[in-house]
């Protein structure tokens, strides 16, 4: 490969129809870039409405590298702050969540009303007449949120976050209205650090193929109860089965394991055991009877793996968020859920069920990202085979959405992932874009 060529990042070098280069997940430069052009210019997942749940509540975080305030102001308007303030830079909010009429700045005093205005400075007649204090408030990104999610994002011409989402939209609906309109609540953050660059965790996300091999010790916990459990249907010629990968657009992509549950109870009576669940199940059942078999299966994940590039995966009844810090360190961090209106029990169980796979099945899944890494570190060897499944005849569907399913063990969700990351990164810089726009990512 001519050097040259990579050092220019030449994308439609970079990315074959079969495979990928390894530099784009070491190379600092294109981390960078990617900062700018894909947490910059797409919508990115920042909390859930049930975080910030009354007037005032806040929570900081990241949007790509910036630190920002995801806040309900004081008119019950979701706003998302650069947690900068415009004085001297310092961050304004050095708390991961609470409640805050006003952001004060610790470091000279600048006072910022949580819509972003800056309200006041210390000693005022210093900086005389001119001093135009709507020039100085906090900056803002766009923000969006579709039935409790909650995305900005710094491109004033990207789409509405619904066309964004596209065809994922349907399928988070149906990961909702498992609940029949009740509430979903979002925490107890578990957060996990490992060596790698962040592709390496939305690679994995929709990969059926790794599941039978990595997770071995999950499936031989269910083996010891004697009959299959969940996830067990992985080892068992999973490219000949029922379940599905699909590449939805947009960067999104899904595996439905949903195909292997066919009745009312399946759900639950195939999950591995759980600390308490005989007891809350006997209790379940003598309380709600005809019901309880429907509950129970509330009480578990959804079987459906949902990924909103380039952040947000929805596994099971949980969610998880995708943090980059540098090319080679990326944060995961699992929230559980829980549903007003579903009995106490049920949420208990729920509990149980989502501490399962990010105690015994994401320490695999990191420990290979780590090793992954490593090995793509080797300059000399150059590319990473992403062409399972690519050209097999009758293997592969399309329908009238321009939906790509697949049998779950193929790599098609990677190469067409990759062919939206090449679309974006090949867009004129975000700094360009917002001299374009009047008034690029502005304050209020």
């Amino acid at each position: 490969m001519n050097q040259q060529n990579i050092n220019e990042h030449n994308w439609d070098v970079l990315i074959k129809h079969d495979r990928v280069h390894q530099k784009l997940y070491t190379d600092p430069t294109i981390f960078a870039e990617e900062m700018t052009k894909i947490f910059g210019m797409t919508w990115v997942y920042l909390a859930h409405e049930s975080e910030v749940p009354n007037v005032n509540d806040y929570k900081t975080g990241y949007l790509g590298s910036r630190p920002i305030i995801v806040v309900r102001d004081r008119n019950d308007e979701f706003r998302v702050l650069f947690n900068r303030c415009t004085h001297r830079g310092a961050t304004v909010c050095r708390n991961d969540r609470g409640s805050a009429k006003v952001f004060t700045c610790p470091y000279h005093g600048w006072n910022f009303k949580n819509n972003g205005e800056l309200a006041g400075v210390p000693w005022p007649k210093a900086y005389g007449d001119d001093f135009d204090t709507s020039e100085w408030g906090l900056k803002q990104a766009r923000v969006e949120s579709y039935r409790g999610f909650i995305f900005g994002t710094l491109n004033l011409n990207a789409p509405s976050l619904v066309d964004y989402l596209g065809p994922a939209r349907e399928l988070l609906d149906q990961w909702l209205d498992r609940y029949d309109g009740k509430k979903l609540v979002v925490g107890n953050a578990h957060r996990m650090i490992y060596k790698g660059n962040w592709k390496l965790t939305y690679d994995n996300a929709a990969d059926g193929y790794h599941v039978s091999f990595s997770h071995r010790s999950l499936f031989e916990t269910a083996g010891r109860m004697g009959e299959d459990k969940d996830m067990s249907y992985f080892a068992e010629s999973p490219d000949y089965g029922p379940m599905v990968v699909q590449y939805l657009g947009n960067g999104h992509t899904f595996i439905d394991q949903r195909p292997n549950y066919k009745n009312i109870g399946d759900f639950w009576k195939q999950q591995r055991p759980q600390p308490g669940r005989e007891v809350y199940e006997e209790m379940i059942r003598e309380r709600y009877q005809e019901e309880a078999d429907a509950l129970l299966d509330q009480a578990i994940g959804a079987q459906m793996n949902l990924n909103i590039f380039p952040n947000l995966c929805l596994i099971g009844n949980q969610i998880q968020v995708i943090q980059p810090y540098a090319v080679d360190k990326t944060e995961l961090t699992w929230y559980s859920t829980t549903v007003d209106g579903l009995p106490e029990e049920i949420n208990m169980l729920r509990m149980r069920t989502q501490e399962d796979f990010p105690a015994f099945g994401e320490p695999d899944d990191m420990t290979n990202f780590e090793e992954c890494h490593l090995g793509l570190t080797i300059p000399e060897v150059e590319w990473v085979h992403t062409g399972r499944g690519l050209g097999i005849p009758d293997r592969q569907t399309v329908d009238e959405r321009g939906v790509i399913s697949g049998p779950v063990t193929d790599e098609l969700h990677i190469r067409n992932y990759y062919q939206e990351w090449k679309r974006l990164m090949g867009q004129p810089s975000l700094k360009t874009l917002c001299e374009n726009v009047k008034g690029g990512v502005s304050s209020v």
